[in-house]
């Protein structure tokens, strides 16, 4: 982890949406560091003691474990739209998830413990926050429900869809390895994928690189769970979820 840096919360969407009063109660309790990819926000069944706030392209993931020998498969992404940890559970329970980073950039950090008392100071801070849990508890679902009925062609492209909307670009940095153990299947099935949509003129790839050519395309070839998640952040959260 570097070395804490400047705090910025107009790059959180979450947070730049907070009322003046509301930034003066976080922002001597907030502190901001650029970390890498697979860095560790929290550990499942640890205690949850840090709340983090992705930044700019910054993004991290939920991800649980199917059994004690699998690797852990994931269920939301979070990126600037968002936060982790001491957000839904309202405390420092233990964590049901590992968070981890995905994309490397900057997140605000802020004890849970300071949060919960800012919360308790403003109603208004406490009904966002909870605003947010009722959005990422609706991807959770929605995660479920895609993983149960959708193929794995749709699912990947959902991923490079949501990938893209948290990025300044159409240009992320994952290899295939990555992206096959996030979804939670064999990398033969994501070679072929892959394969298939750089032959379509979708995406093209470079060693440890993914550029999306043709977003609509891409669009088309997933499901309608990136769609169903836009529309009820925009009802709930109005303007907080990155358009692609």
């Amino acid at each position: 982890m570097s070395q804490p840096r400047s705090v910025d919360f107009a790059s959180n969407l979450l947070l730049a949406k907070l009322t003046e009063a509301d930034r003066a109660r976080l922002t001597p309790h907030m502190l901001a560091f650029d970390l890498q990819a697979q860095d560790i926000l929290q550990e499942a069944s640890a205690e949850v003691i840090d709340t983090w706030f992705p930044c700019g392209s910054a993004m991290a993931a939920y991800c649980v474990g199917t059994n004690h020998n699998a690797d852990a498969v994931e269920v939301a992404l979070v990126g600037r739209e968002g936060a982790i940890g001491g957000i839904v559970s309202n405390g420092q329970v233990p964590a049901y998830a590992t968070a981890q980073v995905r994309f490397p950039g900057r997140f605000l950090r802020i004890k849970t413990s300071a949060l919960e008392q800012a919360k308790l100071e403003s109603i208004a801070l406490r009904h966002w926050f909870s605003r947010y849990s009722d959005c990422l508890l609706a991807q959770v679902f929605q995660t479920a429900a895609c993983n149960a009925t959708h193929t794995i062609t749709q699912r990947t492209a959902k991923w490079l869809l949501a990938a893209i909307s948290r990025t300044d670009g159409m240009e992320f940095a994952m290899t295939q390895e990555q992206l096959a153990e996030m979804l939670g299947v064999g990398r033969t099935f994501v070679t072929r994928i892959v394969r298939k949509l750089r032959d379509d003129g979708v995406i093209t790839t470079r060693r440890g690189v993914f550029i999306v050519q043709n977003e609509a395309a891409l669009r088309a070839a997933s499901c309608s769970c990136t769609t169903a998640i836009e529309n009820h952040f925009d009802t709930v959260l109005h303007g907080i979820y990155p358009a692609a």
